[in-house]
């Protein structure tokens, strides 16, 4: 399972993510877990055929059984709960499903009802297993989202996910249990910030990764010397194309544009099989 991340938005996750599924000679199941703005369709052109919504638990007071002692309201850290003299109001769209104002009421007033929060979309394009999920306008919260996705991954799979921009809760959620994590970045002071950041988050989860650096230009170093004093090996680069960025505006994948692109990304995948079979070392 091969996670595509990045510290921030725009660097070429999803370009990457879609090239790599287009470019490997065996079947794949692709998630793009990227449930507040999943693109990686309008790339891949799935036919999608499937369609399953995800709920979550959220609290449902008793108001007979209440004594309005606002312990749920102190627990919930995303303030979904408010309690008034002879009221209690609940925001189920902040509520994280957490289950403490629930467990923790002593009059056993609080049980559980069920809220949809998005939708799980699913197909296929050619030799790949295509899945999306997709958040519901309003909803404070993607983790169950991305968490019931990858329950449908196949195991001895090549399954390569586009994980969220960032490196906030659902990034985690989407990178643990992943074989490895190939950052992209750009070579710029924002990119480097934020692989710096990054980083962090797979060393923590000790997953072993790699970069790919996209729209690469030898006027700014700093973040190939950034891999190197850190050990992280730099395994593709992508140079500024013209014609990449105008098949891009047009939905077209960047192998399509450059089909010579497709021998780097396999090298890419050949590499990362290498190491997740203990063939080759990689930092952690």
């Amino acid at each position: 399972m091969i996670t595509i991340a990045s510290g921030k938005g725009g660097t070429g996750k999803t370009t990457v993510a879609s090239c790599l599924a287009m470019s490997a000679r065996q079947t794949v199941q692709f998630l793009d877990c990227d449930v507040e703005e999943p693109n990686a369709h309008i790339f891949l052109k799935p036919r999608l055929t499937r369609e399953e919504a995800v709920s979550q638990d959220i609290p449902n007071v008793d108001r007979n059984k209440c004594s309005f002692c606002g312990q749920c309201a102190e627990i919930c850290m995303f303030n979904a709960l408010a309690v008034l003299a002879d009221e209690v109001l609940t925001f189920p769209e902040l509520c994280h499903s957490c289950g403490g104002c629930w467990t923790l009421c002593p009059e056993k007033a609080i049980t559980t009802t069920r809220r949809e929060i998005g939708l799980i979309k699913s197909g296929s394009a050619e030799n790949i297993h295509f899945t999306q999920g997709e958040l519901q306008v309003g909803t404070a919260t993607s983790p169950p989202i991305i968490k019931a996705m990858k329950e449908t991954i196949q195991k001895n799979s090549l399954v390569i996910i586009d994980a969220p921009p960032g490196t906030s809760c659902p990034v985690v959620e989407t990178m643990e249990g992943s074989d490895f994590v190939l950052l992209v970045t750009e070579p710029t002071a924002m990119g480097l910030n934020d692989l710096a950041i990054a980083l962090q988050v797979v060393r923590v989860l000790d997953i072993p990764c790699g970069v790919i650096i996209n729209r690469g230009t030898d006027v700014y170093s700093k973040v190939e010397t950034f891999c190197r004093e850190n050990n992280l090996p730099v395994l593709m680069k992508i140079a500024v194309d013209r014609a990449i960025a105008e098949a891009y505006a047009m939905g077209i994948p960047a192998v399509e544009a450059k089909p010579e692109l497709r021998e780097d990304f396999r090298k890419v995948l050949n590499h990362i099989k290498g190491v997740t079979a203990g063939e080759r070392t990689c930092c952690h």
